[in-house]
């Protein structure tokens, strides 16, 4: 079995994928790196193939048809061999100091009696043509230097959320939790996320700014664009992550871990409210209350929780004034972070 299997989505990645590939092969042989061709149409399964040759003791190859980035991840967790799993996207990279952390941390937490569910580092905004690189960290958050439990957590800032960049998850973990993301559906990191955190047991923050998150292209899913023209899926990954939550409400073991997930909701609640507030059609609003009903309807605590805050007032308003205002926080937040 290897130490850690990572699955890097591919489609159409001919550009930028040698980079990625690169920055994972000093891993060695502990590491398995599965390159997941979605259908691509481009040069991408040719570079995939060329991989696996040079290195077929570390490369897999997969080539399946076009499924999305949900699918390819889904077919990462089935080919897998390692003990743990990280997802990395194809045109992102990792830093190599912090890989060697990683990996040093990794080798001695499978030997730990009871396994290691979840290890948290950090990752950085990589943006194109930004001086400043935001880093997002947690040791204002998160225990460091040893194992915890949720009971043990601090509360999260906005910008704090545990990404899909920043976690490595068990492996069996996934299988055992019925993990299954959805097909040709953008905006599924955060499901990947999200979805088994309730299962999660054991963890540990490596403080080290080991993902490094490239952002700036123009036809990027998370460019702001681009994420209006596909927002039938950003909704669509929303409602999945209500029904997710209102389907472990009263059951969560602890009440950290029922607040971290109101806290990632409440993000994901907003992102959709003010893509939709800005798109600032009448059907663009309907389909934003909307999404406010169907969390009522599933989950009236949370709706309530929610609401309250002050985006969630504001994101859920309707009036100049809320629009004004929410816009505002909004581009603050878009400056400060530097995400889209």
């Amino acid at each position: 079995m290897k130490l850690l299997s990572i699955a890097i989505p591919s489609y159409n990645s001919q550009d930028y994928m040698r980079n990625c590939i690169d920055s994972l092969l000093t891993g060695g042989e502990e590491v398995e790196i599965l390159i997941i061709d979605d259908g691509s149409k481009d040069a991408t399964p040719q570079i995939a193939d060329e991989y696996a040759k040079k290195y077929p003791s570390i490369i897999r190859a997969v080539h399946q048809e076009n499924g999305g980035h949900g699918e390819a991840v889904n077919a990462g967790i089935r080919h897998a061999t390692g003990f743990f799993y990280k997802v990395v996207d194809s045109d992102d990279w990792v830093d190599q100091e912090s890989y060697k952390k990683v990996l040093d941390f990794l080798r001695q937490a499978v030997k730990e009696e009871e396994p290691l569910d979840m290890l948290i580092s950090n990752y950085v905004y990589e943006k194109q043509g930004a001086r400043r690189k935001k880093v997002i960290h947690y040791h204002s958050i998160l225990p460091e230097n040893r194992y915890f439990g949720w009971e043990e957590i601090g509360h999260f800032g906005v910008s704090q959320n545990i990404l899909m960049h920043s976690v490595i998850y068990r492996t069996q973990l996934l299988r055992d939790c019925g993990f299954e993301l959805p097909k040709h559906t953008f905006y599924v990191d955060n499901i990947f996320v999200y979805w088994p955190l309730p299962y999660v047991k054991k963890m540990y923050y490596l403080d080290t700014d080991f993902y490094r998150y490239f952002i700036g292209r123009d036809d990027q899913s998370v460019n702001e664009k681009v994420m209006m023209s596909r927002i039938d899926q950003q909704i669509r990954v929303n409602k999945i992550m209500i029904d997710i939550y209102a389907k472990h409400e009263g059951s969560f073991s602890c009440p950290q871990l029922c607040e971290y997930m109101q806290h990632y909701l409440e993000t994901i609640m907003m992102v959709t409210s003010v893509l939709l507030m800005k798109m600032n059609t009448e059907e663009s609003i309907a389909m934003r209350d909307d999404v406010w009903n169907y969390l009522e309807e599933k989950s009236p605590e949370a709706y309530q929780i929610v609401k309250k805050t002050l985006l969630g007032r504001f994101s859920s308003s309707h009036g100049k004034l809320s629009h004004k205002l929410t816009m505002g926080g909004y581009k603050i937040a878009q400056k400060w972070i530097g995400f889209n």
